[in-house]
Order: structure tokens, then C-alpha cells, then sequence
């Protein structure tokens, strides 16, 4: 018998968190724009379920441009406006301001660094307490347990998948070699 992880095992029913077990839940990204829509994704959440965003994931792809960096980042008051008016999404003031100020942020850092994963990939490895400092440091609205999650599911920090779970050597497959666990 296939032994899941918890979090699969106590949902058997769930095919929303089952399938993004399966394909994106620890699996390292290399796009900027694929980054960001996690780190958002992951912000949104923050006390909420994460099946909540999980069903609201197109939604959110579509309200946000993609999350194009440099489009959020240009967005004006009507854009603010319109995605707190938007039913599909998180309609949270302070979340959505962070999505527009992040996408600035991440814009300064590319300058410097040349890509978000760039930067994510300059500080890589560090403890969960170092990398909740540094994202406190450079980000809004970003707390441990939303810069746990965002790292975990993007493989900057283990945890993701029990060695047991039949997923975990995909995920470990797909790291670049210099990637430690």
C-alpha cells in the first residue's frame, strides 16, 4: 500500500489538495512569475484553508494578471479597486495591497539580483528563522508561517513530502544538484 502524507491521508476525498500534492507541492519553480503567484497564493491564505485558495486558484491567475510582476506592480487605484470588488479572490485590503507592493519590491530585487530566484537562490540555504527575517526585511504582510509554506512548497526548505510519500523522490529528482535537501 501507498503510504501518502499526512495531510493526503486525512483528506482522501480531496482531489484539489491531493493533485496539487502530487504535481506542485514542493517541486522547485524557475519562473519569477510562477514564484510570485505561490508567494501570493501563500499570503492569501494566511487564515484561511488552503483548499479555499486552492478552488480560487483561476480566479486568482486571472484577477491578478497572471501575476505578471510588472503589471501588478503598475497597478493604480482602479486595479486595487477592482480586485477588492472581484468575488473570486481574497477580497482583503491588506492582502491585496501586499500583492501590488511585493510585485514592487521584487522588481527592486531583480535589478540587483537579476530575477526573483536569483534572490531566493543567493540566500539559499538558511534557516526558516533566517529566511523569515530576510522576507520580513525586503516584504510586506509576511510572517513565519507564510515564508515557511511558501518555501517548502517551492523547495527552498524540506518538509514538503514525508521520504515515505511516493511523491518525495520526484520532488528530490527535480531539485538543480547544487539544491540541498
Amino acid at each position: 500500500m501507498t503510504t501518502y502524507c499526512d495531510y493526503c491521508n486525512s483528506r482522501p476525498e480531496d482531489t484539489h489538495n491531493r493533485v496539487y500534492h502530487d504535481t506542485q507541492y514542493g517541486f522547485p519553480l524557475q519562473e519569477d512569475n510562477l514564484l510570485f503567484e505561490r508567494f501570493i497564493l501563500e499570503i492569501n491564505q494566511a487564515g484561511l484553508s488552503w483548499i479555499t485558495i486552492l478552488k480560487k486558484a483561476d480566479n486568482f491567475r486571472s484577477a491578478y494578471s497572471r501575476f505578471d510582476i510588472d503589471r501588478i506592480a503598475s497597478y493604480g487605484e482602479a486595479d486595487r479597486v477592482g480586485l477588492l470588488s472581484n468575488p473570486g479572490i481574497i477580497r482583503n485590503r491588506l492582502k491585496v495591497d501586499a500583492a501590488i507592493e511585493n510585485a514592487r519590491r521584487i522588481q527592486k530585487l531583480r535589478r540587483e539580483y537579476g530575477s526573483f530566484k536569483d534572490w531566493l537562490d543567493h540566500h539559499h540555504p538558511q534557516t526558516l528563522e533566517k529566511w523569515a527575517a530576510l522576507f520580513k526585511h525586503n516584504f510586506v504582510f509576511t510572517g513565519g508561517e507564510i515564508v515557511k509554506e511558501f518555501l517548502m512548497s517551492t523547495g527552498y526548505l524540506p518538509g514538503a513530502h514525508t521520504p515515505d510519500c511516493p511523491i518525495y523522490e520526484a520532488v528530490i529528482a527535480k531539485r538543480p544538484p547544487w539544491h540541498s535537501q
